[in-house]
């Protein structure tokens, strides 16, 4: 047996309780930082070639395991943007430089900017929300880009669709003189019933439509369309003006089924839509908004226009944003209009535990962890994002101290042991003298 084989293998039980004070520190430290993964020192013997008689201490050496795959718990917040993971995932972020990372710290505020950052200066990254929803390159970060809600600002969106429901009176008179029926058009057009309703063009601008019904015979209906500021004095006859140098002015003719007082279905079946060309905002190719007009009904009632329903916005500011279950942010527009504008992403490893921890509470996947995987929200294995809430740290403080404790007893022993064999040396010198 070597005495001072035993002093380095006490030494080396007193560094190793040191690294593991170290981690329990840090534990404690960040016990309060979102997202949070407690790190843990694991322990392996270190053997040396002993012989028969004689027994050579070894030591200990210890290997820092980082807890990464396991959940913290989910605590609510008063910030829509605050995000939280329940299930497997992590959000994809990038530092100034635009290097990705792996992160579980979802406390994104917006900058001066617009770009949504964590505490650490993060940036949350996730896909941009075009006219179709975007699809995940699951092998690699490409097609993600920085957040940023101020891209958004101050955006319109043409009318395409819409609905416009009415019924008509099945006792109304009819208007036998064509010539008289507001299709034709002129100063001598006999109104049965009027409503309106508002679009917008694709600079944003309202543009207001007005809708006459006009019954031509028995069950049938002629329902013509003309755009209010071409009017003369608020009616007929309709003319191009210098803000619109096109007539717009579209007609179609509805059949009502007696048997159900509703559009025919049978041949010959009535149309069930209208669509309106306005080419006087100047884009190419024209405007063109289909209305619905499938729920109109012809009941002995009075006209009663229902509610029409219309997409598009005028220019309006973002006043919030809302981020789904789903990873879809949605921008809030000052008018009440939504649009959807980016799709969060989120990754994952085989090895989660295996990723190597960064400064700002972010992981990068290494070769023992794997090939990085990314998806969607809810869908895979993927988990569920819950936004105004953040993912606490899964630091236990109870065990933290238990194990500061047992450090601190361990380190007490081993430095006993040293101060034996070092006393033991003394006993040797001695005896020389």
């Amino acid at each position: 047996m070597s005495i001072f084989g035993t002093m380095k293998t006490a030494v080396s039980g007193m560094n190793a309780q040191a690294n593991r004070l170290g981690t329990v520190g840090d534990n404690i430290a960040n016990s309060s930082t979102a997202g949070y993964k407690r790190a843990s020192t694991a322990f392996s013997s270190l053997v040396l070639p002993s012989t028969q008689g004689s027994y050579s201490s070894g030591g200990v050496e210890t290997n820092v395991r980082y807890s990464i795959a396991e959940q913290g718990g989910i605590q609510y917040t008063t910030s829509n943007t605050d995000l939280a993971i329940q299930g497997e995932g992590f959000f994809i972020v990038s530092d100034q430089n635009g290097s990705p990372y792996l992160t579980r710290a979802g406390a994104f505020q917006k900058d001066a900017n617009g770009y949504l950052v964590n505490t650490a200066g993060y940036q949350l990254m996730g896909y941009p929300y075009g006219s179709n929803p975007p699809a995940a390159v699951v092998n690699g970060f490409n097609g993600l880009e920085a957040i940023n809600i101020n891209d958004f600002g101050l955006v319109s969106s043409p009318s395409s669709q819409g609905s416009f429901p009415a019924n008509l009176d099945k006792e109304a008179d009819a208007v036998a003189v064509v010539a008289n029926r507001p299709s034709a058009n002129t100063a001598t057009a006999v109104i049965t019933n009027k409503s309106s309703l508002t679009a917008y063009d694709h600079a944003g601008a309202k543009v207001l439509y007005d809708f006459y019904y006009t019954k031509t015979a028995t069950n049938t209906w002629e329902v013509s369309v003309y755009r209010q500021d071409q009017s003369t004095n608020g009616g007929f006859p309709y003319a191009a003006t210098a803000t619109a140098p096109t007539l717009v002015q579209q007609t179609v003719t509805l059949v009502f089924d007696p048997n159900t007082n509703k559009l025919k279905t049978t041949a010959p079946a009535s149309p069930t839509s209208l669509t309106i060309t306005d080419p006087n905002d100047g884009a190419t190719p024209a405007q063109t908004i289909n209305i619905d007009m499938s729920d109109m009904t012809q009941f002995a009632s009075d006209f009663t226009p229902g509610k029409g329903i219309i997409d598009g916005n005028a220019p309006s500011p973002i006043t919030d944003v809302e981020i789904g279950g789903d990873g879809l942010v949605t921008a809030v527009y000052q008018d009440g209009g939504r649009r959807p504008i980016y799709q969060v992403a989120l990754a994952t490893v085989p090895a989660i535990d295996k990723m190597l921890p960064q400064n700002g509470n972010v992981y990068l996947p290494t070769n023992d962890s794997g090939v990085v995987t990314i998806g969607f929200p809810q869908s895979g294995s993927f988990g569920q994002v819950y936004s105004g809430a953040l993912e606490s740290s899964n630091v236990d403080i109870a065990s933290e101290l238990t194990e500061m404790i047992e450090s601190q007893r361990v380190y007490t022993a081993n430095s006993k042991v040293f101060q034996t064999g070092s006393d033991l040396m003394d006993v040797l010198i001695n005896l020389k003298r």
